[in-house]
């Protein structure tokens, strides 16, 4: 399978995400299986992971939380996120396919 882990189409970014909550730090820290691999502090409990997966999906893509939501996975590590109104990917997600 030789998909990229996101989607752009019709100004909105569909992202395929594989989080690791608990981490040593927060980071887009590259790809695994075919989604992107994000580490949070923020362990999951009661759903403070996924707010904190918001926060750092929207300031990576230099937008409002509001424009971020979780369409899929919100109590497992496979989520697919859609974030609104976003015209380009973001460099750092990009650079992550050219590794």
């Amino acid at each position: 399978m030789n998909r990229q882990p996101w989607v752009l189409k019709n100004n909105q970014l569909t992202l395929f995400c594989h989080i690791q909550p608990g981490a040593a730090q927060e980071q887009l820290s590259g790809l695994y299986d075919n989604c992107l691999k994000i580490q949070l502090k923020t362990p999951p409990v009661e759903g403070k992971a996924n707010k904190a997966l918001i926060t750092f999906i929207a300031k990576l893509c230099e937008t409002s939380k509001s424009q971020v939501s979780i369409q899929r996975g919100l109590s497992g590590r496979r989520k697919t996120l859609i974030i609104k109104n976003i015209t380009e990917i973001p460099d750092k997600i990009i650079n992550l396919s050219k590794q």
